[in-house]
């Protein structure tokens, strides 16, 4: 166990390296200048030209390198071992001004939200995101789950048609149309629930719902397809000849093995729904991380783009491990 955990967590700077790579090549390429504001007050040419060379927009080279040395951490190192982080609050205290903020990792300065640090913006959004993604995935969880066993236990039925017809608008319907639909029905005909916004449970449940489907969908699949396996299987025959309960055998012996396939498709699913909510949160005006996401690459904001896809990144990778981890818990003879 430990040599797969330290294993994963070794592998996670090169798989960090290659994405970020892939990720601001492309970013990179896509045309447009993150200084220039079409809406308001175009700033001289050599205003924007020095702004260029103060944030190494020149040049890509200079750029990829120096975010990866403030994002990894090492440019704080070096400033500590040679003291200069220490001269700057010196300087700072002298002057009788709050010294600038440090971040070891440093995701450097939103070029769209003056005065913003990509540290703070994460810092801000990233708990709404993994609020509204654990709700998400809670309720998948549960809805996959039972409509996956009603559907094993009467295959074929009228009860597993409709699951599987739901299984499928689910994953086949974007979730701006579901969110949309949602919206209409329950917040503007019925008034259920708020339009939009954050900060009361109430205003969770529509985004939650609507960020949850594709997975319950899945999940349900996964759990119908597992569940029917294991209920032909010889061990479930002999927990019946036992005289064993049916929910007993149903929940205890056959969906601890139909729980594996889903085990494993919760790590990426989960760290998909806390930072990859793009849509719905843009649909339901929630402050998370994936509205920050689409404004950075709609303003071109390489730094807020960067900082989103790393720590993206980075979550997805952990949840992996975590499950790789559960399955052997689940099932010791996996190794």
């Amino acid at each position: 166990m430990r040599r797969l955990i330290f294993g994963r967590l070794a592998q996670l700077p090169l798989i960090l390296l290659v994405i970020y790579t892939i990720t601001l090549a492309l970013a990179w390429a896509v045309p447009g200048n993150p200084l220039e504001n079409p809406e308001g007050r175009q700033p001289p040419a050599a205003v924007v030209e020095a702004m260029k060379r103060q944030y190494n927009l020149d040049s890509f080279p200079r750029f990829y390198f120096s975010y990866l040395t403030s994002a990894t951490g090492i440019d704080y190192a070096s400033d500590l071992v040679s003291g200069r982080l220490a001269e700057q609050r010196e300087q700072a205290e002298a002057a009788g001004v709050a010294a600038p903020p440090r971040y070891i990792f440093d995701l450097g300065p939103s070029l769209k939200y003056e005065d913003w640090r990509v540290n703070e913006i994460v810092a801000g959004a990233l708990p709404v995101s993994i609020v509204l993604g654990f709700a998400a995935i809670l309720i998948a969880l549960v809805v996959g789950l039972l409509a996956g066993v009603i559907g094993a236990v009467k295959p074929n039925s009228a009860a597993d048609i409709a699951t599987l017809v739901i299984a499928l608008i689910g994953i086949s319907l974007p979730s701006f149309v579901v969110g949309m639909l949602l919206l209409i029905v329950f917040a503007v005909s019925f008034s259920f629930f708020p339009v939009g916004g954050w900060g009361k449970p109430s205003q969770m449940v529509l985004p939650a719902v609507t960020l949850s489907l594709p997975f319950a969908a899945y999940i349900a699949r996964l759990t119908r397809m597992g569940m029917i396996e294991a209920l032909g299987a010889d061990y479930i025959r002999t927990a019946r000849a036992k005289g064993l309960a049916e929910n007993t055998v149903l929940f205890k012996h056959a969906l601890k093995n139909a729980f594996l396939p889903v085990l494993s498709y919760l790590g990426p699913a989960t760290a998909f729904a806390m930072t990859g909510s793009f849509v719905v949160e843009k649909v339901f005006n929630v402050p998370g991380l994936g509205q920050h996401f689409i404004n950075g690459v709609l303003n071109k904001d390489l730094f807020l783009i960067m900082g989103v896809v790393l720590i993206f990144a980075t979550l997805l990778v952990l949840f992996n491990l975590i499950v790789d981890v559960l399955y052997r818990w689940v099932d010791p003879r996996i190794s």
